[in-house]
């Protein structure tokens, strides 16, 4: 029997709850609302009793696909597991029922969360500071070109341009673009890693930064990384860190030591706390000792036992989001870290990496590995060859759906042609990386023996192929209940 919509479950005149008749009587909408503001014609919305409206939600939530049903081989994005354990300390009352409006000595110990915080990631990292505001990593980028606008200015320097890797993340351009720079590409060479020689020749007296994303997104380490941080140094500019592929990195190498100025932490990846439709992401963003004075404000410092929050830095960016960040996520964060330790953080770091090699090397023979070296956190398959077949990467991705996993990163990196991006958390046991192995090996079986089944998926799923193009161009989500 066809599920009927929320709406074709309406009755009118039905209610989930019943006011008091003596309260709603007494409440007039004039009081509150101005007429002018209010609506001429009734909202549309579904009349149900209580029971109809939690039967619907919880439908509608085994319907979804999360970290808590399976594995998530986002490439780029370290969908990792977010251990329960955070939750239930991220809603401790002392956290999650105090106001950010509140006294400083009345939040002192919300305080001394925050500064601790900022120390570990300052050592992990290898910074001199670091900032909790951004609650993305995507704004982080933009406070981090905004820090290095600032930095020059103050030098008396006129910076024009950013240099960007032909195989970074979208939001990079984006973010350096919003802080009024052009854009300079440096391409990768046959490796898939930067090209020293194309560096030297687009690094100049006019370049306020590079941004690197390291691991890049191919889930390779720039080998090069001290001769770029240096071309790049010796022309007076900074060296950004996008720090997406952090996840690979935790107690083997630090960013400081690799000669990087600025690098952000995507919180909600690196340091396992919900994302996406799971819950606000934070971005916190560490400096080196030069860069100190531009860090967004206000700063939370430490005068002997007493944690206070000062905005006096007059070279400050100034604030970039409400208040102090996603508090939420950052407690969540700081469980983690202090629950994990250093040798649990490289524990991470070491898994991951071997998480990724153990699977690249199950799927090598099978299909094509761009760059064939062993990889990070991460590594591509490309589906080029299948093309004479009608195959694309995008078949091969909506079949997964059909053997129960959600798809990976699809054509990006733009460099690999009909790329598939598979990035395998830590948290993931072999045994499910064995069965998502086996899904990608009997798929490119079906595509000699059987393209229909690829060419016609998903088949398990109540909606079949959708129209993406089509979707995104003509964006219709009214509800006509004719």
């Amino acid at each position: 029997m066809p599920e009927k919509l929320i709406f074709e479950k309406s009755v009118q005149g039905r209610r989930g709850v019943t006011f008091p008749i003596e309260q709603v009587k007494a409440f007039s909408v004039d009081a509150v609302l101005p007429k002018a503001y209010q609506r001429e014609t009734p909202l549309h919305l579904p009349e149900v009793s209580e029971n109809e409206l939690m039967r619907h939600y919880t439908r509608l939530s085994q319907e979804t696909y999360g970290v808590d049903n399976g594995f998530y081989p986002l490439g780029s994005c370290t969908m990792k597991y977010n251990p329960k354990i955070h939750e239930d300390v991220a809603r401790f009352p002392g956290f999650s029922e105090i106001h950010p409006l509140q006294p400083e000595e009345s939040v002192q110990g919300a305080l001394a969360l925050l500064y601790g915080l900022e120390r570990m990631l300052a050592e992990i990292s290898g910074m001199a500071q670091v900032s909790l505001q951004p609650v993305a990593g995507a704004q982080a980028e933009m406070c981090g070109m905004l820090i290095t606008r600032a930095y020059h200015q103050n030098q008396g320097r006129q910076r024009l341009h950013v240099i960007i890797p032909d195989s970074a993340h979208g939001t990079n351009p984006a973010s350096a673009h919003l802080a009024g720079y052009t854009i300079k590409t440096v391409h990768s060479n046959a490796e898939g890693i930067i090209d020293l020689e194309d560096l030297k020749k687009v690094a100049n007296e006019e370049t306020a930064a590079l941004m690197l994303t390291n691991p890049n997104t191919l889930g390779l380490f720039e080998r090069g990384i001290g001769e770029i941080t240096k071309i790049i140094h010796d022309v007076g500019a900074l060296v950004y860190l996008d720090g997406a592929n952090l996840n690979a990195l935790l107690g083997l190498t630090r960013s400081g030591d690799m000669g990087f100025d600025l690098v952000h932490f995507n919180i909600h990846k690196t340091f396992s706390t919900p994302h996406g439709g799971g819950g606000p992401g934070a971005g916190p963003i560490g400096v080196v000792e030069k860069l100190i004075p531009f860090l967004p404000s206000p700063v939370v410092l430490k005068e002997g036992d007493y944690y206070r929050l000062d905005a006096g830095c007059p070279l400050s960016i100034g604030r970039v989001h409400s208040f102090y960040g996603n508090f939420g996520i950052l407690v969540r964060a700081y469980t983690y870290i202090l629950r994990l330790g250093a040798e649990g953080l490289s524990a991470i770091s070491r898994n991951t990496i071997l998480n990724a090699n153990y699977l690249k090397k199950r799927l090598e023979e099978a299909y094509d590995i761009p760059m064939s070296r062993p990889c990070m956190h991460e590594f591509i398959l490309s589906a080029k060859k299948f093309k004479d077949k009608g195959i694309y990467a995008w078949d091969i991705a909506k079949r997964l759906i059909d053997y129960g996993f959600y798809p990976p990163t699809v054509n990006f990196p733009l460099i690999i042609p009909e790329a598939l991006m598979i990035e395998t958390p830590e948290s993931e046991a072999r045994e499910t990386l064995d069965e998502f192995a086996e899904a990608l090996l009997q798929i490119r079986k079906e595509i000699d023996t059987a393209p229909e089944k690829l060419k016609n998926a998903p088949q398990s799923q109540k909606v079949g192929r959708m129209n993406e193009v089509l979707a995104a161009r003509q964006l219709d989500v009214r509800y006509d209940p004719n």
